[in-house]
């Protein structure tokens, strides 16, 4: 008993859940979004949500009635647009959000999250977004060269090993196939943070729990790039049904 005791304080002590009943809303923004308010100042408003409402069409009986737009307070970015359309989301895997300082590593329960949002640019600023996204499909299509020095100009590493002379015959018609290079042997290209992100929204609302081999195999990278992501696993923390 003491044993639990000391536990279970200690754990109430690491982190803290004054706004763990706080309600939060979760938006999922675009890159360039994401790379704006970052560089933004702290002590300046990232942006201002407009909410419309149509008192002749209730909630109830028409969901579009009630309409989220968001407008930016600065975008220095080219062809970046200035406002947003928020598509709300009310059926989805409960979630929590967790926070953690910089100094000190202290862990905090935000809230749970009410609503989720997905951003996408109003329709007069469409055209400018179209030209952010093209520019950003040229710059993935560069093909970056690689360039691989051979240390040992000898040949030693082309010399055949003691034993495999006159093993199989190049002619032979017994000659066993190449057997196909495992997908675990390939080496995988990593993805950009935002773009693994979204990817990990995706799976976790298709369903809660997820092994790690499985989100090696669904998202094709390596096991070390989920350890980048250990706060974005915190926002997915799942709570059950009874719990809330």
């Amino acid at each position: 008993m003491d044993e639990e005791n000391g536990y279970s304080g200690s754990s109430s002590s690491n982190l803290e859940t004054t706004k763990a009943e706080r309600s939060v809303w979760l938006m999922k923004c675009p890159l360039v979004v994401a790379k704006s308010w970052q560089a933004h100042p702290p002590s300046q408003p990232l942006a201002k949500v407009v909410l419309s409402l149509d008192p002749l069409h209730p909630e109830e009986d028409d969901p579009s009635a009630v309409q989220f737009t968001m407008e930016m307070a600065g975008s220095e970015a080219v062809n970046m647009p200035k406002t947003y359309s928020l598509n709300m989301f009310k059926d989805f895997v409960p979630m929590c959000v967790f926070s953690e300082t910089s100094q000190g590593g202290k862990v905090a329960m935000e809230g749970k999250v009410e609503h989720k949002f997905d951003m996408k640019p109003h329709g007069e600023n469409i055209e400018e977004y179209g030209k952010l996204c093209r520019e950003r499909t040229n710059k993935s299509m560069i093909k970056n060269r690689q360039i691989q020095v051979i240390d040992n100009d000898r040949g030693v590493l082309m010399r055949p090993m003691p034993g495999m002379i006159g093993l199989v015959s190049s002619n032979s018609k017994d000659k066993k196939k190449t057997q196909p290079v495992k997908q675990s042997d390939t080496k995988r290209t990593r993805r950009d943070r935002g773009e693994l992100e979204d990817i990990m929204f995706k799976l976790f609302e298709r369903q809660p729990n997820w092994a790690l081999k499985q989100l090696v195999q669904e998202t094709d990278q390596p096991a070390v790039c989920f350890s980048a992501l250990p706060f974005f696993f915190g926002v997915l923390f799942h709570l059950s049904l009874e719990k809330c």
